[in-house]
């Protein structure tokens, strides 16, 4: 399984009928000011404290952040972690901005 997906098919998976989880990674202002409906905010910072409490080892998760950084270092902790089904949107909200919805501001 790659460790990065594109926001092609981000929009894919989360239009199916088991759409995974979608994790974003960055900080409550950031999520405020543009995020995808049905999110799950975890600021990076959170992540290894939250991770076992809140996330499914066997499920899918598709890490987001602004430009795709951050959730690749979040999905690298967590396979280490024994997380195998996580994945880093490549490119972040902002790829998501500019190729899928240009509702979602940009910031």
């Amino acid at each position: 399984m790659n460790l990065e997906i594109t926001v092609d098919d981000l929009k894919t998976q989360l239009a199916s009928a088991n759409p995974p989880l979608l994790l974003d990674v960055r900080e409550p202002w950031e999520y405020d000011t543009a995020h995808i409906e049905g999110s799950t905010l975890m600021p990076m910072g959170d992540v290894p404290k939250r991770a076992f409490q809140e996330l499914d080892e066997d499920k899918p998760i598709l890490v987001l952040c602004h430009h795709g950084a951050r959730s690749l270092n979040v999905t690298v902790w967590l396979r280490n972690q024994g997380f195998p089904y996580a994945q880093s949107v490549a490119g972040g909200i902002d790829a998501w901005s500019r190729a899928i919805d240009p509702h979602v501001p940009r910031y």
